[in-house]
C-alpha cells in the first residue's frame, strides 16, 4: 500500500479551500449553464413554477466540514467570482490550495488550477468533490493530488493530524438568500434549519447514484457520528449556538441507520426536545418505522426516491409509493418525490403514462431528472463498456447535469426528444398539483389539524410551532396565489380557493382580515417577480470568506495576547453580494 502523502509543514501549512467560481446561471465558456444554476430547487425541482418557484442557495458544506476539522490555518472562499479568486491567490500566500467542484464544472476547476500554477507555483494543489470521480482527471487538471471521497480524513493525514479523532461539526444554517413570490426572506436566527451531517455515502448503492459511488458504492458509507448519543450532543450544541430547533439532515439515507435513529429518539424524549428534522430516506426504510416513531423524531420533511413506475430498485420493492406519500402528508410530513425520466425500459409511447404516474403522487415538491450515467457510477461503467457514451465533442461534460439531454445513446429515444419529456413532467406536475408553496401549506395544515392535540407534548409543541405562519403569512400567500389565478378555470384555481377557505375556517376572523392586507403586497411582488424572470433576470449566491481560529491567529498582532486569544476561539465570516442579473 502506498504511504499517504504528508506536507512538510504539517499543521503550520497555510490552506485555502475554494468552490468553483461564478457566475453560475449563465452560458459561458467555462461550463456554466443558465438551466443549471447554483440553486437546488430552481435547478431541478420547481424550475417551471415561474414566480412561484422556491429560490435559495446552499453552502459548500463539504468544504465547511473539512475546514472545521483542520488544526492548520485554513481560509474558505465559497462562491467567489473569477476576479475574487484571482485576487485571493495574488494577494495571499498559501502552502496548500484545495478546489472542489461537480463534474459539469470541470472547465472551471481546470481554469482555477492553471491560475494557481501562475500565481502560486509553490503551492500544493488538491482537487476533490464529485469531479474527482473522473478516471482521466489527472490529464485534465494540473493537480498534485485528487481526493475521491472523505476529504476530512485525507487532509488530517496530510497535515499530520489524527484521522480517527472525533469529527467536529460545522455550525451553519442550511440555506441563505431564500426567495419566494418575489420576496427575499431575512436570515433571522432561528428561522432557518441548521445543517446536520451524520454520514456520507449510501450503502443501498443505486447504479446511478454518484454520491454513493464517491464514498465507496453499494454496501459502503462513512459515519461521522456512530451513535444516537453522539448525534444528540452535536444537535444540542448547534441548537444553542444558532437558536434553531430545525435540522436539515445531509445524509443520503438517514433512517437506514436504525439503531442510531432510535437512540436519538430516546435522547430527544429524555431531553424534552421538539426538534424538526428534514431527512432523505428510501421508501422501504421509511415504511419500517411506525408513524409515531417518525413524529417523535420530528420528521417534518422527507425526500424520497420514487424513481419511476416499475423501476425495479430494491428500495421500492412492495411499496405503494402513492399510498406512502398520502399517508405522510396526512400527518403533516412534507414530501419531495424524485422521479427519473428515461430509464432503460422507457419508450416515447409510454411517457404520458409514466409522467402521469409520477404526478399522481401529489408530492409537495417533485424533482425530475434524466437518467444520467456519471463517471464513477456502475451505470457509467456499464454504458462505457457498451460504447454508448457520447464523446466530449458531441456532448460537452458541462451539459451532463440531468436537466437537458442524455449524455449517451439511449436505446429508445431519438436525439433531443428527452428534453421535451422532461419539460412535460415539470409542467404537468405544476398544472395538476399547483405551486409547491400551496402544497406544503396544505400538508402543514393537515398535520396541524390532526396533531395539534397530540398526547406527546413534544410532538404537540413542534406541530404548533411549525404551523405558526399558517394563519398569517401563509394564508396571505394563498390569498395572493388565489387572486393570481382567479380568472383561471384550471383545477389549480379551485384548489387554491378551497385551501384558503380551510385556512379561514381553521384560524378564524383574524386570518380573514390579515390575509387580504398582506396578500395584496405579496400579489404585487409576485407579479413583479414574473416580469423580472420574463426579462431574463436570475440570482447568484453571495460570496463567503471565512477563516478558522488558526488562520485568525496569524492575522492577530503578536504583541496583543488578548486579541490572539480571542481570535483563537472565534471565526470571521465576510459576505459580499453579487450583482443580480
Amino acid at each position: 500500500m502506498t504511504a499517504h502523502p504528508t506536507h512538510p509543514k504539517g499543521k503550520k501549512a497555510r490552506i485555502l479551500l475554494s468552490s468553483v467560481f461564478g457566475p453560475y446561471a449563465v452560458d459561458d465558456e467555462y461550463g456554466s449553464r443558465s438551466i443549471n444554476p447554483m440553486e437546488l430547487y430552481q435547478n431541478q425541482v420547481t424550475r417551471f413554477q415561474g414566480p412561484f418557484s422556491l429560490r435559495m442557495f446552499h453552502r459548500s458544506f463539504g468544504l465547511m466540514l473539512i475546514q472545521e476539522n483542520l488544526d492548520a490555518p485554513c481560509t474558505l472562499l465559497d462562491f467567489p467570482t473569477l476576479d475574487r479568486f484571482i485576487e485571493e491567490i495574488r494577494e495571499n500566500t498559501y502552502d496548500v490550495i484545495g478546489i472542489s467542484g461537480i463534474q459539469p464544472n470541470i472547465k472551471k476547476v481546470a481554469k482555477m488550477c492553471d491560475l494557481v500554477r501562475t500565481y502560486q507555483p509553490g503551492a500544493t494543489l488538491v482537487v476533490g468533490g464529485h469531479v474527482a470521480s473522473r478516471a482521466d482527471l489527472h490529464g485534465l487538471v494540473a493537480a498534485d493530488y485528487i481526493v475521491r471521497g472523505d476529504g476530512v480524513s485525507w487532509f488530517r493525514r496530510y497535515l499530520g493530524q489524527d484521522p480517527k479523532a472525533p469529527v467536529r461539526h460545522p455550525i451553519a444554517y442550511s440555506a441563505h438568500g431564500t426567495r419566494i413570490l418575489g420576496v427575499t426572506q431575512r436570515d433571522k436566527p432561528g428561522d432557518t434549519a441548521a445543517i446536520l451531517i451524520p454520514s456520507v455515502g449510501c450503502p443501498v448503492g443505486c447504479n446511478f447514484c454518484s454520491t454513493s459511488a464517491l464514498f465507496g458504492g453499494k454496501g459502503h458509507f462513512i459515519n461521522f457520528f456512530e451513535t444516537g448519543d453522539a448525534l444528540y450532543e452535536v444537535m444540542c450544541t448547534i441548537e444553542k449556538r444558532l437558536h434553531t430547533e430545525a435540522f436539515f439532515v445531509l445524509d443520503e439515507n438517514f433512517l437506514l441507520h436504525r439503531k442510531r435513529a432510535l437512540r436519538l429518539l430516546e435522547r430527544m424524549q429524555d431531553g424534552d426536545k421538539s426538534w424538526s428534522l428534514y431527512v432523505f430516506s428510501s421508501a422501504r426504510v421509511l415504511k419500517s418505522y411506525s408513524m409515531e416513531q417518525l413524529l417523535g423524531l420530528g420528521v417534518s420533511w422527507v425526500w424520497i426516491g420514487l424513481e419511476g413506475d416499475n423501476s425495479n430498485y430494491v428500495k421500492l420493492n412492495q411499496v405503494d409509493t402513492r399510498g406512502l406519500v398520502a399517508d405522510l402528508q396526512s400527518h403533516g410530513i412534507r414530501v419531495l418525490g424524485s422521479s427519473i425520466i428515461g430509464l432503460e425500459d422507457h419508450r416515447p409511447e409510454d411517457m404520458p403514462r409514466i409522467i402521469t404516474h409520477a404526478v399522481s403522487h401529489g408530492a409537495d415538491f417533485h424533482q425530475f431528472m434524466l437518467y444520467t450515467p456519471l463517471p464513477g457510477t456502475p451505470l457509467y461503467t456499464e454504458h462505457a463498456a457498451a460504447g454508448k457514451m457520447l464523446e466530449e465533442e458531441n456532448f460537452p461534460t458541462a451539459d451532463a447535469h440531468g436537466q437537458y439531454r442524455f449524455n449517451y445513446r439511449h436505446t429508445h429515444f431519438k436525439k433531443g426528444e428527452e428534453e421535451g419529456y422532461l419539460r412535460q413532467a415539470f409542467e404537468k406536475d405544476f398544472e395538476i398539483n399547483g405551486p409547491s408553496l400551496a402544497r406544503l401549506i396544505r400538508t402543514q395544515l393537515a398535520g396541524y389539524l390532526r396533531h395539534r392535540r397530540h398526547p406527546d407534548p413534544r410532538v404537540r409543541r413542534r406541530i404548533i410551532r411549525d404551523a405558526a405562519s399558517l394563519g398569517s403569512t401563509y394564508a396571505a400567500a394563498v390569498w395572493a396565489m388565489s387572486r393570481y389565478y382567479r380568472h383561471n378555470s384550471s383545477p389549480m384555481a379551485a384548489n387554491l380557493k378551497r385551501l384558503l377557505g380551510d385556512l379561514y375556517s381553521t384560524f378564524g376572523l383574524k386570518t380573514r382580515l390579515l390575509s387580504p392586507l398582506i396578500g395584496r403586497y405579496l400579489l404585487i411582488m409576485l407579479r413583479r417577480e414574473e416580469k423580472r424572470l420574463n426579462s431574463g433576470w436570475h440570482c447568484e449566491p453571495d460570496t463567503f470568506y471565512e477563516k478558522n481560529p488558526a488562520a485568525l491567529a496569524l492575522d492577530t498582532p503578536a504583541s496583543s495576547s488578548a486579541k490572539a486569544e480571542t481570535a483563537a476561539s472565534s471565526w470571521v465570516t465576510c459576505r459580499t453580494q453579487p450583482t443580480g442579473r
